[in-house]
């Protein structure tokens, strides 16, 4: 049996008092897209940065295809980070060139299909004159152009315009289908994982909320809605509840459907509303 492309056991990170990360556990099943999704400061992007071997963990271990990670650039993986990181004086063609050099495993020919499927992106431009958004697809280019097992995507699609972002959704799941390459993806915009996300990983205060197939995900979860003043009496565990004068709904993980309640099962964007509101009131609480 194959080991998991990504496998974290009980990895946490510490930045002096602050935990960025405690206690997480989890894998990705190969050739899966998972989206990461989580309240600011949930520990998204250092979470990446730790599979990616950008940074060490403070206690824990993670693995790569069987391989720990030590703290270095790991060869499987291609991290896309929120600040694009790219040589501005380069131009575009210079960039991918520049790739080839730095990386052992490398196709040109896979990074300018990319560019060549993305509208509106000059490979002659210095890179320090592209728009955000085409700077972000010139970095996926790159990210692509080494042949990763593993694809790392950090907010990949906030700087794209709803034709780009159509663009570069079908490129990545291209590399998924042809290759079978293995994506984590965190994004805040819940529609476009929605529409390629097959497992979800949730982050909050640096702990794993849920993690697995989203199918099932959902299936455990029931948004319940009942008369206001009927007690939410449930064997399982109340995610979420807001509540009117004329009614109470609740986000409910397990158990079966109180009396008195009706049921159904959220769509990703409400479970995962669910879990954020949830976050934010708890820190409201402790606030007060």
């Amino acid at each position: 049996m194959n080991a998991s492309p990504v496998q974290a056991e009980n990895v946490a990170k510490h930045f002096g008092r602050t935990r960025a990360l405690d206690g997480c556990s989890f894998s990705l099943p190969e050739g899966s897209v998972t989206g990461l999704v989580g309240p600011n400061g949930a520990g998204k992007s250092t979470l990446l940065s730790l599979i990616a071997g950008l940074a060490k963990p403070t206690s824990g271990e993670i693995t790569v295809h069987g391989t720990a990670v030590h703290g270095r650039m790991h060869p499987d993986v291609s991290l896309l980070t929120q600040k694009r990181p790219l040589y501005d004086q380069f131009t575009v063609r210079e960039m991918m060139r520049a790739g080839a050099a730095m990386n052992d495993r490398w196709s040109s020919a896979r990074a300018d299909e990319v560019l060549d499927l993305l509208a509106g992106v000059d490979k002659d431009a210095k890179v320090r004159t592209l728009s955000a958004g085409a700077r972000t697809q010139v970095a996926i280019a790159f990210a692509l152009g080494r042949l990763p097992k593993v694809l790392l995507l950090d907010e990949p699609l906030s700087d794209l315009d709803p034709l780009a972002r159509d663009e570069t959704l079908r490129i990545v799941m291209t590399d998924v289908a042809e290759r079978g390459t293995t994506v984590l993806l965190s994004s805040h915009l819940l529609t476009d994982l929605g529409d390629v996300c097959d497992h979800l990983l949730l982050l909050d205060e640096g702990r794993v909320q849920v993690a697995g197939d989203i199918d099932g995900i959902l299936d455990e979860h029931r948004v319940v809605v009942g008369p206001a003043g009927l007690d939410l009496e449930t064997d399982g565990v109340v995610v979420d509840s807001s509540h009117t004068s004329r009614q109470t709904t609740a986000l409910v993980r397990g158990g079966g459907v109180p009396e008195g309640f009706q049921a159904t099962h959220p769509d990703l964007e409400a479970l995962v509303m669910g879990y954020l509101r949830a976050s934010r009131t708890r820190k409201l609480v402790r606030a007060q």
